[in-house]
């Protein structure tokens, strides 16, 4: 990719990291009740002294503040730096009393008014924050956390030390803060999967919630220099800095991350104009489901064998897209479980913003790709709904699939998601139908349809089991299709952290064989019950594909399994031995030594002998940025510096 081509994907990033964080705070500016400031002789137990003196931009605020919106979630950031700052120093998150919370509204106040800012505080925030008690700590916030202590017992070590890791660093640099806010989403998600245990009832709300408190977290706690240091609170914050923090290298990150913050400003502006009108829009979709005009109806779509959906069909169905019905976010936007008319049960995707990179190329490659694709190993693909004239979304769009029961493999194979704690641990019977279902499905798109389709997102979380606890390989949103008797050379590279081969994450050489990678690293997975990297290893992140050839080289190929795999159903024959070197051999960097999906099947099955392990060139994940939260990513192949003998990797 261009440089320039890379600057503005950076400039993008960023408008969507500041806009996450901004609305996130924002969020506390929903349902205000217009409650007094009451306060009585409480004090505050904020320390604001930074309120002056600290470079925030104040320009929305000055004369009059015309745009109130911006100035609102500017203040709102500036006053999270004292929530952060008490953090850091007590361990208590938000303020202990409504009494509390005015005193601290007051001196907030005072210090606005006060040279050097001089702006109307008095009257800016009672508009800003007309009800003292949406600061104030509450164990119904968000999983019962109120204190530091309690979100490390709730997020779990493994995150804990991963936010930390990743947000301790001075921030000023745009990939830094772009790690800081992956690693802030993995930890949001344990919050919200413990939230959401305890009984919480709207799903977004609680996601909100949860990643105030990490934000907070992060900024007060995980980050060496701490809120007030000015690019701590322009990443993890979203503030706006009157004097952009200087980047250590690559200057054009800095101007990029200045130029993004008053656009992210704006974004924030819009997206609170949405929250503020979110139940009359509600109301509006209730109203069209009800109507639901006969030239608009759902009809079969010419040569597919799939449905074109009516977008009132779809709300009636998931009760206008009810945050009750929410059952999967990710990425690619969200899922909603919805009941048709005839009673199925169906998975409503609602595409992320069609119209940012990918959006509509990916929309159309799903539909088209899954459209004509039948096999009991794959997602079925019910049909889309194109929305293009929503007054307030604009074009909308949805993918319609059977509901798969038993939801993602990723919540039965490992122990620290939502709901896996509840699980039992999966049997080697399961384990194994599992990884056979995921082989054939791979099979059937490689050579079961022409031309072949290489999936490129084979991960734990794109493979749904159905009742029956099948195994059917999803979210065909970035498959190729192949050109015959070539691999494909691409300068966007997407897929998943860990999980993508090196010759195409390096140089965007796409073969069956990037597949094949995939899938022996989610062979181990499933087998061990591990993620495909360690971020707790005392040597730094370690790939499982290293960790488990390791073992294997030194004999100690049964220590690769999970130890919820009873010893007394193992089966005879060293089966499950061979499945751990058949995941190895996939996973192994060289393509060449790759078994194709088709004979890794045969090695699994026993009717084909599994050759013997070639050595390994040096682990090329040990020099890799990887996520915990595993979100998808682009790259140019012409990824610098070499790790090993880069030319190995493509014979």
């Amino acid at each position: 990719m261009p440089s320039t081509g890379r600057r503005r994907s950076a400039a993008a990033l960023a408008v969507v990291v500041l806009a996450v964080v901004v609305v996130v705070l924002a969020r506390s500016l929903e349902g205000v009740d217009g409650a007094g400031a009451g306060g009585g002789n409480a004090t505050c137990p904020l320390d604001l002294s930074y309120v002056p003196t600290f470079p925030w931009d104040a320009a929305l605020c000055a004369g009059g503040a015309r745009n109130m919106t911006g100035c609102c979630m500017t203040l709102l950031s500036v006053f999270a730096i004292g929530l952060a700052g008490q953090v850091r120093a007590t361990g208590r998150f938000r303020i202990p009393s409504v009494g509390a919370s005015a005193a601290c509204l007051r001196d907030f106040g005072a210090k606005l008014s006060a040279p050097p800012l001089s702006l109307p505080g008095a009257s800016l925030v009672p508009a800003c924050f007309p009800s003292p008690d949406q600061f104030v700590a509450s164990p119904s916030f968000c999983a019962g956390v109120t204190t530091a202590a309690e979100y490390r017992a709730v997020v779990g070590n493994d995150s804990v030390a991963a936010l930390d890791f990743a947000c301790g660093a001075d921030l000023s640099s745009l990939p830094l803060c772009l790690r800081c806010l992956d690693a802030g989403i993995a930890a949001t998600s344990r919050l919200k999967a413990a939230a959401n245990v305890s009984g919480n009832s709207s799903a977004s709300d609680t996601a909100m919630n949860c990643f105030y408190l990490t934000v907070t977290y992060a900024a007060g706690i995980s980050n060496a220099a701490g809120p007030t240091f000015p690019s701590t609170a322009g990443c993890t914050l979203g503030l706006a800095l009157s004097t952009p923090p200087a980047a250590p290298s690559k200057p054009h990150d800095t101007v990029i991350f200045a130029a993004a913050i008053p656009i992210a400003l704006l974004l924030a502006s819009l997206l609170a104009f949405f929250i503020w009108r979110r139940r009359d829009k509600k109301k509006k979709i209730h109203e069209i489901s009800k109507e639901g005009s006969a030239e608009r109806r759902s009809h079969p779509r010419p040569n597919t064998g799939s449905i074109l959906f009516d977008i009132a069909e779809l709300s009636r169905a998931t009760d206008s897209f009810a945050d009750g019905n929410l059952v999967g976010r990710g990425g690619f936007g969200a899922v909603y479980r919805g009941v048709l008319a005839d009673g199925s049960v169906v998975a409503v995707k609602k595409m992320l913003d069609p119209d940012v990179e990918g959006g509509d190329e990916e929309f159309t490659n799903e539909v088209e790709i899954i459209s004509h694709l039948r096999h009991r190993n794959l997602v079925p693909l019910r049909g889309c709904c194109i929305v293009d004239d929503d007054a307030e979304e604009g074009k909308q769009k949805f993918l319609v699939y059977d509901f798969m029961p038993n939801g993602a493999l990723e919540d039965f194979i490992f122990r620290d998601v939502e709901g896996g704690s509840k699980r039992p641990a999966l049997t080697w019977a399961q384990r194994r139908s599992i990884i056979m279902d995921v082989a054939r499905g791979l099979e059937y798109l490689h050579y079961g349809v022409k031309p072949a389709i290489y999936h490129r997102d084979i991960k734990a979380t794109n493979i749904l089991l159905d009742g029956e606890m099948r195994a059917r390989v999803a979210d065909f949103g970035l498959a190729r299709r192949s050109r015959e008797g070539q691999s494909h050379l691409t300068t966007r590279v997407a897929g998943t952290h860990g999980y993508l081969a090196p010759e195409y994450a390096l140089y965007g050489q796409l073969t069956e064989k990037s597949d094949v990678y995939s899938f022996g690293v989610l062979v181990l997975e499933i087998l061990s019950g591990r993620r495909v990297l360690d971020m707790a290893a005392p040597a730094g992140p370690v790939l499982i594909t290293d960790w488990a050839w390791t073992l294997v080289k030194a004999g100690q190929a049964r220590e690769v399994l999970d130890g919820a795999l009873s010893t007394a159903e193992s089966p005879r024959g060293g089966t499950m031995e061979r499945f751990v070197l058949v995941g190895i051999l996939c996973a192994h960097v060289m393509v060449a030594l790759r078994p194709t999906i088709t004979e890794a099947v045969k090695m699994l099955e026993g009717d084909m002998d599994i050759p013997e392990l070639p050595d390994r060139p040096l682990p090329y994940g040990h020099n890799f940025m990887f996520s915990e939260a595993g979100s998808n990513f682009s790259a140019s192949p012409a990824f610098s510096g070499p790790f090993m003998d880069n030319g190995d990797m493509l014979r």
